[in-house]
């Protein structure tokens, strides 16, 4: 490979890179991005991929809007039964981008009829975690910057 072959490559996964990483601050905010520097100090290869390849090439296609696709990340990880975490940031990631409650729990009950009651009532527990967290983050008032500085 040539220095000019490899700085287009490069050129071209940077590009990925931040299509990606848009997409998924747009998805998810801060939560999708803690979850990458998480994998930073283990895996930061894998990381890297994990915005790339999802993000920056799937998530970022004209395709589906972002609504519909959450509505399939949440039935398709339902369906696994065996991948709470990620259900848990994708049905958080459903409501950022407009997915209604109702909706989310439907997904997750047309999935008893495929993948079975058990991944269902596992989905549910996640979305019930989910929608409590978002609640008590609602519920917080919001500090005032005056008083945010006097805190200080």
């Amino acid at each position: 490979m040539t220095n000019t072959q490899a700085n287009l490559n490069n050129n071209s996964d940077n590009l990925r890179y931040e299509r990606g990483l848009a997409k998924l601050q747009e998805i998810d905010g801060d939560g999708g991005v803690k979850v990458v520097e998480s994998l930073a100090d283990i895996a930061p290869d894998f990381a890297r991929l994990l915005i790339e390849f999802p993000f920056g090439d799937i998530y970022s296609r004209p395709g589906l809007d972002l609504r519909s696709r959450e509505i399939a990340v949440v039935a398709a990880l339902t369906a696994m039964g065996n991948a709470a975490p990620q259900l848990k940031v994708h049905i958080q990631g459903a409501l950022n981008v407009g997915v209604t409650r109702t909706e989310i729990i439907e997904v997750i009950m047309q999935m008893a009829v495929y993948a079975g009651f058990p991944a269902a009532l596992n989905g549910i527990t996640a979305a019930r975690e989910v929608f409590a967290m978002d609640d008590e983050k609602s519920a917080r008032p919001p500090v005032e910057p005056r008083a945010l500085a006097e805190a200080i």
